[in-house]
């Protein structure tokens, strides 16, 4: 596990454009169970490394400031809030582990991926077009 103090700018950076960290298996259930999860979700699963600063963080902001409005926005900081994490990905059947990566959900539902091998290597506006296409 990495220092705190060290993660909390990679978290901030998320939070900061409204996207809701979930930290715990308690409130990713909250979240994307049931009744709450009606709508349009885009999941972030954040990370330290480097395509998640270089390319996903930045492809996140630029989906928002575009006018990307999922109904619910939410992230998960894989390899540090670890249950929180593995309960997000509960929600992803059929997905495999990947960070960092987006998840979009209708109505709880898994109807869109961008893992890892789609972010790395990408520049973030590629990225953030994607995004938004997919939540057009």
């Amino acid at each position: 596990m990495y220092d705190p103090r060290m993660l909390q700018p990679m978290r901030e950076e998320v939070t900061r454009l409204g996207v809701k960290e979930l930290r715990t298996p308690e409130e990713v259930d909250a979240a994307l169970k049931g009744e709450a999860a009606k709508g349009t979700t885009l999941l972030f699963v954040n990370s330290v490394c480097g395509c998640a600063a270089g390319n996903a963080r930045p492809a996140l902001r630029m989906t928002l400031e575009r006018g990307g409005k999922p109904d619910h926005a939410y992230t998960v900081f894989a390899g540090q809030d670890r249950e929180a994490t593995a309960r997000a990905r509960e929600y992803l059947q059929g997905q495999p582990p990947s960070s960092p990566s987006f998840a979009l959900l209708r109505d709880g539902k898994v109807v869109g991926m961008l893992h890892r091998h789609d972010i790395e290597g990408r520049m973030a506006q590629e990225i953030a077009a994607d995004l938004l296409k997919a939540l057009g």
